[in-house]
């Protein structure tokens, strides 16, 4: 066997150079892309200070039993030391299993998940149902339509959940129309039921126009060909929306659909505007999180801190489990 030495580098022609190092294929790609790097580094730090550091710290938190007693305060001109210590992962043992884990975290994400659930549900069937009717060419005044059922999206979340906290006032215009109609008139602002259909109803208010306009904008991408070849084939309608329609909307679809379940998740505005600490049944996650937190004493930092990461792992799962579920339907969409 004869083997060709390379006299330029020394080695057996056919022989593969060795990989550099990491360290040298960091500074080559520092060297060739420094100004990428330069261009996203304020983004890292904006987001390091901003996000990163207080969702460290407040995972450290759960790990303590801190509280408004034992946190680091200043009193006039005293200044108090924190006097809380570790306790390693008890806030979510008590979470989720202590004697009040029902009252405190299991009823509130039961109805956090039937909150999100029927408003997400709202939220994609009447902004789609707007969208169709947004969508004919033949609809008069179609600009005039999209602007006036934007403003709800427009208008500021406050104003909006001001208004309705007025129409639903035992004395608003919403009980003084059933009275005049001799309807029962609901406490909307009292009783548990009607205050979670308020805030159902609120939260569809304010969240279908941004569904109906980016399903618009989805259903003008769809190729106008393929209801003509549909139309041609004897597509009813009905046919023509189920296997044109939806799926010319699926990608649009599956994107607005997570966001707006992780908006509404964590839809803290609303609950709070409407109700304040006034409605505790009616509260979600993230808003029992706040009260624990700030609106009761003594505040229970490290328990709403708590709360803070089991909400955060919860839409992390469920946004892994939903973006594999698209995957596996892309691939067998594809076969």
């Amino acid at each position: 066997m004869t083997v060709t030495i390379d006299r330029a580098t020394g080695r057996r022609r056919g022989d593969q150079a060795p990989r550099p190092g990491w360290g040298t294929r960091l500074r080559y790609g520092y060297q060739k892309h420094w100004y990428a790097y330069a261009m996203i580094a304020p983004v890292v730090v904006v987001l390091g200070v901003l996000v990163l550091y207080p969702l460290a710290y407040g995972f450290y938190l759960t790990l303590t039993d801190a509280d408004s007693l034992n946190s680091a305060r200043t009193i006039g001109v005293n200044e108090i030391e924190a006097t809380y210590k570790f306790v390693g992962l008890d806030n979510y043992a008590d979470i989720l299993w202590g004697e009040t884990a029902y009252d405190r975290f299991w009823s509130h994400f039961v109805w956090t998940v039937v909150w999100t659930a029927a408003c997400v549900t709202l939220h994609y069937c009447i902004g789609l149902g707007l969208a169709l009717l947004l969508n004919q060419k033949h609809l008069r005044g179609r600009t005039f339509y999209r602007l006036i059922l934007v403003l709800p999206w427009a208008v500021p979340t406050f104003v909006t959940v001001f208004g309705w906290r007025f129409m639903l006032a035992d004395s608003g215009i919403i009980n003084s129309a059933l009275e005049a109609l001799h309807l029962p008139t609901p406490l909307w602002l009292e009783d548990t039921f009607w205050q979670r259909f308020a805030a159902i109803m609120v939260n569809t208010w304010c969240g279908v126009p941004f569904m109906m306009v980016s399903l618009l904008g989805g259903l003008q991408s769809i190729d106008a060909s393929l209801y003509e070849a549909a139309e041609m084939d004897g597509a009813n309608a009905w046919q023509r929306f189920r296997h044109v329609t939806l799926p010319g909307l699926r990608s649009v679809s599956s994107t607005v659909v997570l966001l707006g379940i992780i908006w509404t998740f964590n839809q803290f505005a609303i609950i709070f505007l409407l109700f304040g600490n006034t409605a505790p049944d009616a509260q979600i996650l993230v808003t029992w999180a706040y009260q624990l937190g700030f609106g009761q004493q003594p505040r229970e930092f490290a328990q709403s801190a708590a709360y803070g990461i089991l909400l955060l792992a919860v839409l992390i799962v469920f946004t892994s489990f939903y973006r594999r579920w698209l995957n596996r339907d892309d691939q067998q969409l594809a076969i």
